[in-house]
């Protein structure tokens, strides 16, 4: 009679219901994590850029739909835990950048052409190393400077309304303290009461009629100050920024992403979701980590199943956006702001980290923060555009003046 687990040291293994059961809790945490997180930040973008309250209701709708369907295709047909995003970064971008020349149409013509150079980026392998050759350390200097005006917002609204801002931070604090992966999905309800009860306070309407998920069409228009100002930034800081982190945070738990498949799923889901407001779509990084680390299963195998079960959760999200949207709308102002500011301190935090890494690197990458975050506006393209131009203007007088300069010895005379 052979030996059982228990007298040969060998671990049980767990019972099926539950290898199951934990890579579906893990998916529907990575999507209400995902979600609730970061959504204030895209609102704060697609307004900021020129959309209205229904466009930009229409964008999040878009967005959560396109990448939630990517997730679900990209999951089941490589069997791993690939889980996709909104571009965060991208729009926390979009809120420092401005309504470009041309309003909200020629925002979305530059979301469009993000989401081609996307596509691009899995079809020709060249677009891909001219990506590589972009310095970190000013991208993440043109990224810090960009979140820097929204990760003030929490700061500048608690001076002007501390009754309602107050709470919120407070909570996500002490959030982070016992649980900083829910900190900005707490901060978030308690934004939600504090909007709810200012509603009720002062009477505000609620217009049924906009909280059911709609799409509205824009038909996008292309300028050259919104291709350079808006475009090529979005494009550069969602590779840099959520991309290869994403490729790095898989990595890390053992799993190759099939780039090319994911770079083609998520430039179209891009293109796709652009006419009707959505800025960009890319490779899940911080949420990732739930569908791919122990949380999801001890079976390295069946992961992908969370990273499925997110997909199918975020289409349940989705439903939720307009409403979301409409109830956001009644917060009084800076509300909204301080949320998203809260939601990207880490991001800034460990955007101006890489940029001051490498001692060479520092001076080019403070010209970038500082341009990015002055909100310099030139020829109708914004600061980001401007700021990773001069910073590697300012990179490459320098290191010409290191290799022109004489060299001392070092060794015996």
């Amino acid at each position: 009679m052979p030996a059982s687990p228990l007298h040969t040291g060998q671990t049980r293994p767990a019972p099926a219901s539950r290898q199951l059961s934990r890579p579906l809790v893990a998916g529907i945490v990575t999507a209400l994590v995902g979600f609730t997180s970061s959504f204030a930040v895209v609102l704060a973008g697609l307004r900021a850029v020129g959309a209205t309250q229904e466009q930009a209701a229409s964008g999040l709708l878009a967005l959560t739909l396109t990448f939630g369907v990517g997730v679900l295709w990209l999951s089941w047909h490589s069997r791993l835990p690939v889980t996709l995003a909104w571009s965060t970064p991208g729009a926390a971008l979009l809120a420092g950048a401005g309504v470009p020349d041309g309003g909200w149409p020629a925002a979305v013509g530059a979301f469009l052409v993000a989401g081609v150079l996307i596509a691009l980026t899995g079809l020709i392998p060249a677009l891909g190393k001219l990506m590589a050759k972009i310095p970190t350390a000013l991208a993440q200097a043109m990224l810090a400077g960009v979140l820097l005006s929204l990760c003030l917002a929490p700061f500048k609204a608690l001076g002007t309304a501390p009754l309602l801002v107050a709470p919120v931070i407070l909570c996500w604090l002490v959030m982070m303290k016992l649980a900083p992966r829910w900190s900005v999905p707490a901060a978030l309800l308690v934004a939600l009461a504090v909007i709810g009860i200012y509603i009720v306070a002062n009477g505000v309407g609620i217009p049924t009629s906009r909280l059911l998920p709609e799409l509205q069409w824009t038909t996008p228009a292309f300028t050259l100050s919104s291709v350079a100002g808006v475009a090529l930034p979005l494009f550069i800081v969602t590779m840099a920024s959520q991309n290869i982190p994403g490729v790095a945070v898989l990595k890390s738990f053992g799993y190759t992403v099939p780039w090319r498949q994911s770079m083609l799923v998520t430039g179209a889901g891009t293109a796709l979701g652009a006419p009707f407001g959505g800025h960009a779509i890319n490779l899940a990084a911080l949420s990732a980590t739930l569908a791919a680390g122990e949380e999801a299963g001890e079976d390295r195998g069946r992961r992908w199943i969370a990273a499925f079960t997110s997909g199918l959760a975020y289409l349940v999200l989705a439903g939720f956006s307009a409403a979301l949207v409409t109830v956001v709308a009644a917060a009084p102002p800076g509300l909204l702001e301080a949320v998203a500011g809260l939601a990207l301190l880490g991001t800034l935090a460990s955007a101006i980290a890489s940029a001051l890494a490498i001692a060479e690197e520092r001076i080019g990458a403070s010209v970038t923060f500082l341009i990015a975050a002055s909100g310099l506006s030139f020829a109708g393209i914004g600061a980001a555009f401007w700021a990773l131009a001069a910073g590697i203007l300012v990179r490459w007088v320098l290191k010409t003046r290191e290799s022109l300069a004489p060299r001392t010895k070092t060794g015996p005379v």
